[in-house]
């Protein structure tokens, strides 16, 4: 056996121990799972990259919003959404809306009058 002596910022150190005691491991336990781990595969066991800009923004397009997205780009092709302006919003707000929201809203309803 030998020592290998590493420095490392207090809080990852506490936040480290405090994960491998729920799992059951020692700090040195869990330093020696990776170095094995990392034998095996002969590499890092798990991806270590930079995060581009462009990866970044992609994190708005993740499957469950791109359902969204496309369910709101279906409504407005059939004719299913309305636009507002913010102070059409602020008068909805105050119970006052505009005739366009009226319409809108009795249209919405089945109530649409001539």
């Amino acid at each position: 056996m030998t020592n290998i002596t590493i420095r490392i910022d207090d809080t990852v150190k506490h936040e480290a121990e405090t994960l491998f005691s729920k799992l059951g491991l020692s700090m040195s336990s869990a330093i020696n799972v990776f170095f094995r781990q990392a034998i095996r595969e002969q590499a890092i066991p798990f991806p270590i990259r930079c995060e581009t800009k462009e990866e970044k923004y992609d994190e708005y397009f993740n499957p469950q919003n791109m359902k969204i997205l496309m369910e709101s780009i279906a409504q407005e092709e059939r004719g299913e959404t309305l636009s507002f302006t913010l102070a059409e919003l602020k008068a909805m707000e105050t119970g006052k809306p505009s005739r366009k929201v009226v319409d809108f809203l009795e249209k919405a309803r089945g109530n649409a009058y001539d």
